[in-house]
């Protein structure tokens, strides 16, 4: 979908990370609307068309997460992208599994958000993601049955120390096995590689 065909919701609490945003999407020939609160976006998203969420994950109304899905029971489809500064794997995954499209953590390059915009707009005309998904379980089938675990256990939020202990293998091992994973998966970061598991239906539910 052309950008000029929808509008990007921004949805921050700190009015600079929100003009800041804003003005980097403009500039880049977006429409932009901002939001100070989860709350505030709420009351207005029954009125959306065409929409693309960016939210901060957390904030003091209701978290990121908590925002998409209040969405998710509302009559409109606002694909969702969550932007945080305190990232880890639990966020991540609780924030695809709750819808997001995206999770990505500052500091990021303006072109990352932008590509994640892309991906979410796609959504909006129904593009299918058969391809994609095609693509992601191709990868997955070239991962042999420990990677599969680790992969499995990363999703779960698990650290090295933990997958290593429930394994029986040592931390330097699991960093071994995590590299091929990310690597045979063509993922460039965690939070990627936990949204392509969790679109294949990978890991724990």
């Amino acid at each position: 979908m052309e950008t000029a065909d929808y509008t990007v919701h921004v949805v921050d609490d700190e009015e600079p990370v929100r003009k800041s945003l804003a003005f980097m999407l403009t500039m880049n020939g977006f429409a932009v609307r901002m939001h100070d609160s989860a709350t505030s976006f709420l009351q207005f998203a029954p009125s959306i068309r065409n929409g693309v969420l960016i939210t901060d994950l957390r904030m003091p109304d209701m978290s990121g997460v908590e925002l998409i899905r209040s969405l998710a029971s509302l009559p409109v489809k606002v694909p969702a992208i969550v932007i945080t500064g305190h990232g880890d794997v639990p966020m991540a995954v609780d924030a695809m599994k709750a819808g997001a499209v995206d999770f990505i953590e500052k500091p990021f390059e303006d072109v990352v958000l932008i590509e994640a915009i892309g991906r979410a707009s796609a959504l909006l005309t129904e593009a299918s993601t058969d391809a994609d998904l095609a693509d992601v379980n191709a990868c997955l089938k070239m991962l042999s049955d420990r990677e599969r675990q680790v992969l499995s256990a990363v999703v779960g939020g698990l650290p090295n120390k933990v997958i290593a202990y429930e394994l029986d293998i040592s931390p330097r091992t699991v960093e071994v096995h995590r590299a091929n994973v990310m690597s045979k998966m063509k993922a460039k970061s965690l939070p990627q590689l936990v949204r392509m598991a969790i679109a294949a239906g990978f890991g724990p539910k």
